[in-house]
């Protein structure tokens, strides 16, 4: 880690000669300028003590020194990472770009934090995204490129959100406070908005007035929501809302099951979904709510619909993941299910704990159902590879291998929400292997939250929580 230090800065600019004109004799004796302008004090001294989990944010109007200050402190410093000099490939996609030495789950998080919530953003390559994108991807590059580097080094990064509009800038400055503090980082960002100060919580703030002036502060952050909170309502919705989310969501799939309830968060003054959650009725039998309900709701259907639902999907604009808003209405609504347990299956739950967050319980990953190993298996058997490139082309082509296939799917739409053979005879087979790939690619964590008689929340599981049970 980088030892504190103290950086002092200052610039006093002569400008350069230029060629004397008819012009330029005419401006001076109109507006009483001098045809050789005086050295201009472009940035007086600036003292900054820089350190590992440190956020600077220099702020003010075009021109009044907040560039020549990062430039000559960039100058002093020993490892320097400037975010606006980076480079994003046009050779690979976002997701080997970011932290490419990394878990896949480090890269996820930054993605997200940068506002690069989307998952086909991901497959994109720096080529095939927008300029707002760009930076995006470049500070989350930045910060990756910091994190794998050991050695602490000083980000910069000049014009910070500046071409983002306010809701995604709120959210990103909100995201970077905390990385710089979950990360340990030593970041200084300058940018003329200073409504994201709110957000951006940073350890220093200098003010630029023009003329090389400056006053700096000192505040101490605070661990607090992002102030999007306070601009947002939770309120009741329909499966409709979630039907406008249903394509951002990671399963491209309108499988809900039997829905309860729907609550959708929104903004106040623009009337804009952000959010929506559902409720369903869940499934019938699931190993680990067993082991963690001491067999409560085995073969007693009739207990499981008064008091289990399941939260079936979760879906959060992306211009606001990754700053807790996800969690935040999770954790309003599920009091409001009626039900004393809600439960839920995730399968993002290895790389995103934004259930625990909420206030549920994990209780243990699912392994895949017996029954869909030994489709699997099949598939196996009949020589084909569900991920393989070619995957879609021999489930077109071989008659035995889409006889699997949608077998493994009718088994699961028999088990959810019924209708199972007219629904796969409908299905191209492009859908149809989405849909098996996704079922036997998904081993989710499985979640409880019980509410208490006293009418306080508990999450406390009867058993201890079990690892690769069956569903």
């Amino acid at each position: 880690m980088a030892r504190e230090t103290e950086v002092t800065v200052a610039c006093i600019k002569k400008p350069k000669m230029t060629r004397f004109s008819r012009r330029i004799a005419d401006v001076s004796l109109k507006f009483g300028i001098p045809a050789e302008p005086l050295p201009t004090q472009i940035l007086e001294e600036l003292r900054l003590r820089i350190a590992p989990d440190r956020l600077i944010a220099l702020v003010g109007p075009s021109g009044s020194g907040k560039t020549t200050a990062l430039q000559l402190i960039a100058q002093k410093w020993h490892n320097t990472i400037d975010i606006n000099r980076l480079n994003i490939p046009t050779d690979k996609s976002l997701i080997d770009t970011i932290c490419p030495h990394q878990p896949l789950p480090h890269a996820l998080e930054l993605l997200n934090a940068c506002g690069l919530g989307d998952t086909s953003v991901w497959l994109r390559t720096g080529d095939e995204i927008s300029a707002g994108q760009t930076f995006r991807a470049k500070l989350a590059r930045g910060i990756g490129l910091a994190l794998q580097s050991g050695r602490s080094p000083l980000l910069i990064c000049d014009e910070f959100c500046s071409g983002l509009h306010d809701r995604l800038t709120v959210a990103v400055a909100h995201n970077l406070r905390k990385l710089t503090t979950r990360h340990n980082l030593t970041i200084i960002v300058a940018g003329c908005n200073q409504k994201l100060l709110n957000d951006l919580q940073p350890d220093v703030t200098v003010r630029f007035t023009g003329n090389g002036q400056h006053e700096t502060t000192e505040t101490k952050p605070r661990t607090r929501q992002v102030s999007l909170t306070r601009k947002l309502i939770i309120e009741p919705g329909a499966k409709s809302d979630y039907d406008h989310f249903a394509a951002d969501h990671y399963r491209k799939t309108d499988e809900l099951g039997f829905v309860d309830k729907v609550f959708r968060m929104k903004e106040r003054s623009t009337g804009q979904i952000l959010g929506v959650v559902v409720y369903a009725h869940g499934p019938l039998e699931l190993a680990l709510r067993n082991q963690a309900t001491n067999k409560r709701f085995t073969r007693n259907p009739d207990k499981l619909n008064r008091e289990m639902r399941i939260l079936r999907r979760l879906v959060v604009h992306a211009d606001v993941r990754g700053c807790g808003l996800g969690a935040w209405l999770v954790k309003k609504t599920l009091p409001l299910v009626g039900t004393p347990f809600v439960e839920c299956l995730a399968s993002m739950g290895e790389v995103n704990p934004v259930f625990e967050k909420a206030g549920m319980q994990r209780i243990g990953t699912c392994a895949l159902p017996k029954d869909r190993a030994k489709l699997v298996q099949k598939v196996a058997d009949l020589g084909a590879d569900p991920f393989a490139p070619d995957f879609v082309r021999q489930v077109a082509r071989k008659p035995a291998i889409r006889r699997v296939v949608a077998q493994m799917v009718y088994n699961w739409y028999q088990a959810t929400t019924g209708g199972g053979e007219r629904r796969v005879r409908r299905q191209s087979t492009e859908r149809l292997t989405q849909t098996f790939r996704g079922l036997i690619g998904s081993t989710p964590v499985y979640y409880l939250w019980q509410k208490s008689a006293k009418g306080k929340t508990t999450t406390r599981a009867t058993n201890p929580p079990q690892k690769g049970a069956r569903r």
